[in-house]
């Protein structure tokens, strides 16, 4: 069994770490947002400033990678977006409504304090009063951490199937990034604290969990892991109307914190995998993660490019766009860093 060395080394490293013995991922699914918008017009609404402050446009590509992103369009709810993606997936699960026990939202953008959005996007999709309803939110592994959760109460015989969806939108907050950035007052300080808000991207992604002898052909949920160093809990602070980061700071702080939870299970050949799904960050982000973990990159596949760092939609995103090319049996590895600083693994076995 060639899980067999992983898991030894996951049992000996704490309660950080988990097992899934009969949890699968029935489906995955995504929705994208319709508006494209590039990092060109960000440019083109910066460039009085960026004169003024003597530095040249085209950071967001050429340093981020970052083409563009996409927006929803105004008006349009998070819990709009959520509930879309869960239909997708509750019709790729083909399931009935009914027998859905779990649903969690994992977004991080909210449309208000309470109720939950949890408790919309189950008032949309019509599920049963039998379903417990919940957000769970963790920066930008929510949806990881909801899988981990689903996945204990279908191991434990409380549910037969759980929904996570989420839904995550950056319009407003680069709208009015832009408007404070392009005023006559902004610095070049200003520009560098705010500069990963224009990263973002908007989306929607959901996934439909259950028993893996209950579902043939579905994916095996194996187990994972996660560290944490909550030292770092202000580098990156946000609401839905300005995010300041230290992005350097950022970025080094939770590489050492992936190095932390790879350190283990790195001598057993953990970073041999098939297929790795990054959360989306940047094209730095990503060679410097690749670069410190001895990951090929070649088995990264990449959406920022054209979508941006869509937060905790960012991993079911990508996982669901690449699907068509993964094979039975592939072992893939989800891999996630969030604010405050947390990162997680979990894998899964085509």
């Amino acid at each position: 069994n060639p899980l067999y060395p992983l898991r030894k080394t996951l049992s000996m490293s704490g309660n950080a770490t988990f097992e899934m013995t009969d949890t699968a991922l029935v489906s995955i699914a995504h929705v994208d947002a319709p508006e494209v918008v590039t990092s060109a017009q960000f440019d083109e609404i910066l460039a009085d400033t960026f004169e003024r402050v003597g530095t040249q446009p085209g950071l967001l590509e050429s340093l981020a990678g970052i083409r563009e992103r996409r927006w929803w369009p105004e008006g349009y709810l998070f819990t709009d977006a959520a509930a879309a993606a869960g239909a997708k997936a509750i019709e790729a699960a083909g399931i009935r409504v009914e027998e859905i026990g779990l649903l969690i939202d994992t977004s991080v953008c909210r449309d208000r304090l309470e109720p939950s959005s949890a408790v919309t996007v189950h008032h949309t999709l019509d599920l049963p009063s039998s379903c417990l309803s919940f957000d769970l939110s963790n920066a930008c592994l929510g949806f990881v951490n909801a899988l981990q959760v689903a996945g204990n109460m279908i191991d434990s015989g409380q549910i037969n199937y759980a929904l996570i969806v989420d839904g995550e939108g950056s319009r407003t907050l680069q709208e009015t990034t832009l408007a404070r950035l392009a005023g006559e007052d902004a610095t070049m300080g200003d520009i560098f604290a705010e500069f990963a808000s224009l990263t973002l991207g908007s989306g929607a992604a959901a996934a439909v969990v259950g028993r893996y002898s209950d579902n043939p052909g579905s994916h095996q949920v194996v187990g994972g892991m996660a560290r944490a160093d909550t030292s770092h809990h202000k580098l990156c602070v946000g609401s839905l109307d300005k995010m300041q980061t230290d992005t350097r700071a950022l970025l080094e702080a939770g590489l050492q914190v992936s190095k932390l939870a790879w350190g283990d299970a790195e001598e057993n050949g953990y970073l041999d995998a098939d297929r790795y799904i990054f959360h989306q960050i940047s094209q730095v982000h990503t060679n410097m993660l690749c670069e410190r973990l001895g990951i090929d990159i070649d088995r990264v596949p990449l959406t920022f490019p054209f979508l941006g760092n869509v937060g905790p939609a960012s991993i079911p995103i990508t996982l669901s766009m690449e699907a068509e090319n993964l094979k039975p049996g592939d072992q893939v590895l989800l891999m996630g860093i969030g604010s405050g600083i947390n990162t997680s693994v979990m894998e899964l076995r085509w």
